[in-house]
């Protein structure tokens, strides 16, 4: 999605709708990416610039397309800011594409993978139920 800015701040609200998520969505990815820190006003309101609004849009298609892990979508960030930077104080360095193997190696069969996912939700079930309890 390609965002426009057309005002140079956003309330949270406005940033819900444009990134696609809930508000607390929002408030968790800020402790759980440091570049992430919209300022506030006086009265404590997030009011979001356009660039909170582009690295927002950048973490929602990390975690929800690439599918990448919170850390994961963290690392990325890094890494695409670190080369940024470097770029910038730099002339454009070229870096090696990443090499991909062409088939995933076969270092244990899918029901073995399948079945050890299967026990730890077992067990997530299992403490979830044990948490209701209290």
């Amino acid at each position: 999605m390609q965002f426009v800015p057309k005002k140079l701040y956003y309330k949270i609200r406005e940033v819900c709708e444009i990134v696609g998520v809930e508000a607390h969505v929002l408030r968790f990815w800020e402790t759980e990416f440091p570049s992430l820190a919209p300022p506030k006003t006086k009265t404590g309101q997030r009011i979001y610039r356009p660039k909170d609004i582009e690295l927002l849009l950048r973490i929602r298609k990390l975690l929800y397309e690439d599918g990448f892990t919170i850390p994961g979508a963290r690392k990325q960030l890094n890494m695409i800011g670190s080369s940024q930077a470097g770029a910038e104080a730099e002339e454009s360095v070229e870096l090696p594409a990443p090499s991909i193997p062409e088939k995933a190696p076969d270092s244990a069969p899918a029901s073995d993978l399948l079945r050890k996912v299967r026990a730890v939700r077992a067990e997530l079930e299992n403490i979830l139920t044990l948490l209701d309890r209290e």
